[in-house]
């Protein structure tokens, strides 16, 4: 199974290579021209589906509360997590019962013999799976999956619910937890709920990648879709004049669309077992090992060394990678080999490290929240506008 996952993870990071760097074998060559021809009818396809959607031919589903989509255009690394759970905690803040719903990705599937059950023997439908019903954690993170484990655990007095059926988790959430905000986590593309708000998130350290959807690029749809959104969350920005050019891109495809600014901003340190807090200036000359296994690695250890960590290794995975105790400890030695004094990570990584006896160093994770740069005053109305609806 092991072997399995490399080498699957392995094939990602190929693709991964072809979509941003030149080929340069002729056989690269030839996968990148299939590539695109590929990406081309994935577009006609997305954008047909839209069509339909659109026209009425597939109806919307309605729940009968305030619905929120908080997503993007493109695959992983626009740091979504911490936007859904500010908007989940503002919102709880402001009296109202709030639920996230998500997918789960790539969290444990259903083994063959289950699903075999599920189609063809008396076995009744499940209901989704609850990570958090507010008030107690009740899954880990390999059921629940990386982001739903980690929202549930920031956020006490919020529900946090899993199916890929966001439909049935919304009417369980509101059954159940009498929820009266449904925010959908990675809802951009999910169109069977019509959200009252659309939020979209766009990376400013890198907007589009390519610029090409699925396979040839990472982009879920076409750039001009992002009309669909109320509000565009700009992440990850450092204020410079680059943002000025990307708004007036934006505003290419959208003039109605509030645009808010904001970064990812690192709060504190975080130790994985005993769950003490340590100031950013612990980094200070500190000897470390970064490890990550997220889509965007770099920003993760440019944090590390731009509050003076001297990164002794550091060592990357495919993003969402579940570690092993054997590569954990491996790590380790390492890590200590090269003089490492501690290793950290991010708190994505943290929930997937399984836990270590006598390990040889500690593991601490970055704890991230989002600050907002400019359109604060949007931010407020936004959350205003989701409380008076």
């Amino acid at each position: 199974m092991h072997a399995l996952k490399f080498k699957a993870e392995d094939l990602e990071q190929y693709f991964l290579r072809l979509m941003f760097q030149p080929a340069r074998r002729w056989y690269d060559k030839v996968l990148v021209d299939l590539m695109f021809i590929a990406s081309r009818f994935y577009r006609a396809g997305i954008q047909f589906r839209n069509w339909m959607y659109d026209k009425r031919v597939i109806r919307h589903h309605a729940l009968g509360c305030l619905v929120v989509s908080i997503g993007n255009l493109s695959c992983g690394g626009t740091g979504k997590t911490p936007v859904v759970e500010v908007f989940a905690r503002s919102l709880n803040a402001q009296g109202r019962r709030v639920a996230v719903l998500s997918r789960g990705y790539r969290r444990r599937k259903p083994t063959f013999r289950e699903k075999w059950a599920r189609r063809f023997g008396k076995y009744e439908e499940q209901p989704p799976a609850v990570v958090s019903d507010g008030r107690n954690l009740l899954l880990d993170s390999a059921v629940a999956g990386d982001e739903p484990y980690m929202l549930a655990s920031n956020l006490p007095g919020v529900a946090v619910v899993v199916d890929k059926d966001r439909v049935k988790s919304g009417i369980y959430a509101i059954d159940h937890f009498h929820s009266d905000v449904i925010i959908l986590d990675d809802g951009f593309q999910y169109l069977m709920l019509k959200p009252h708000i659309n939020i979209a998130l766009v990376d400013s350290t890198s907007p589009f990648g390519n610029g090409h959807v699925l396979p040839r690029g990472t982009l879920r749809e076409p750039i001009k879709n992002i009309r669909r959104a109320d509000y565009v969350f700009l992440t990850k920005s450092d204020g410079s004049h680059k943002i000025n050019h990307l708004k007036r891109f934006i505003r290419r495809h959208t003039l109605r669309a509030e645009i808010i600014e904001c970064c990812h901003q690192p709060k504190h340190l975080v130790d994985l077992d005993t769950r003490e807090e340590f100031p950013l200036e612990s980094l200070k000359n500190a000897k470390v090992a970064a490890l990550s296994a997220i889509a965007n690695p770099a920003s993760f250890e440019g944090f590390l060394e731009k509050f003076g960590a001297d990164i002794k290794l550091r060592d990357h995975y495919a993003d969402h990678h579940r570690y092993t105790e054997e590569e954990i400890r491996d790590f380790m030695r390492q890590a200590k080999a090269q003089g490492a004094e501690r290793i950290i990570t991010t708190e994505k990584d943290a929930v997937r490290i399984p836990k270590i006896t006598d390990a040889e160093l500690p593991i601490a994770f970055l704890r991230i929240e989002i600050d907002i740069l400019s359109g604060q005053e949007s931010f407020d109305q936004c959350i205003s506008r989701i409380c008076f609806i």
